[in-house]
């Protein structure tokens, strides 16, 4: 039995997820998402622990992390899945309720942020995991403009956050590699039929049951146990953008990470 906590899981992937470790019947569901009805339902579904947050809000980031540690004293898997999508030919440049650029912030600043604020229950759960739903789909951070308010577009925006959250999470995984903690990334699979998709304009190409079991590997498979560090495409090893593995590209990038914290 695990404790285990699905961001966006109102939704999507996230809710298939949750209903599928919901099926074992053997794991306590702590379920994260912002529509309070989609939440409820979920909850009701799964029997999960209903815990709402608007991510694009730093201070709500630590207020969920806050929530969950004044009910558990552990977490057995951290899946961060919430995420901001893209329009195809969306420009409009959107902002935080911090600030930043709303796609860096959701996608990639609070995860960062959530996954510090509980690591010490993983810590006390150690063997334990963590999951970035990341994107094959991954664009080079730009230094010069760290806000994107150059040549901005919906997609690009994604990009960029889904390639700093693999870089973080191979950083991350160096940093606690005697703790027990795994940390990897993976891509689990390329629009599926999800609200995210379908907002994209984008043709459907694979099912919600492969990005599913692809997640699903990383979560509880125990061939993966001690795994850490590395970034899948599907339910195989991939290769992310020559970036990830350029210690100056994620030591550039930490920097300015910090200065947006």
């Amino acid at each position: 039995m695990a404790t285990i906590l699905i961001t966006g899981a109102s939704d999507g992937l996230g809710r298939a997820l949750a209903e599928d470790l919901a099926a074992d019947g053997r794991h306590t569901l702590l379920l994260h998402g912002r529509d309070p009805d989609r939440l409820r339902e979920v909850a009701a579904a799964t029997g999960g622990e209903p815990y709402r947050a608007d991510l694009a809000s730093l201070a709500g980031v630590r207020r969920l992390a806050a929530d969950v540690a004044a009910r558990h004293d552990r977490l057995d898997v951290l899946v961060n899945n919430a995420g901001v999508g893209f329009h195809a030919e969306g420009t409009r440049r959107q902002t935080s309720a911090d600030g930043h650029e709303l796609r860096l912030a959701v996608n990639y600043l609070a995860p960062v942020v959530l996954t510090r604020e509980l690591l010490p229950l993983l810590r006390r759960a150690a063997p334990s995991r963590i999951v970035n739903v990341a994107s094959v789909g991954q664009q080079p951070f730009d230094f010069d403009d760290p806000g994107h308010t150059r040549e901005y577009t919906e997609a690009a925006a994604y990009c960029r956050s889904k390639l700093a959250l693999i870089c973080h999470g191979f950083d991350l995984a160096g940093e606690l590699s005697d703790s027990g903690i795994t940390v990897n990334s993976l891509h689990p699979a390329s629009f599926m039929p999800t609200t995210m998709s379908r907002r994209s304009g984008m043709d459907i190409v694979d099912t919600l049951e492969q990005g599913v079991a692809a997640t699903r590997r990383l979560v509880d498979t125990p061939e993966l146990a001690g795994v850490t560090g590395r970034y899948f495409d599907g339910e195989k090893e991939g290769r992310a953008a020559a970036e990830a593995y350029d210690p100056e590209y994620r030591r550039r990038l930490a920097e300015v990470t910090a200065s947006l914290l």
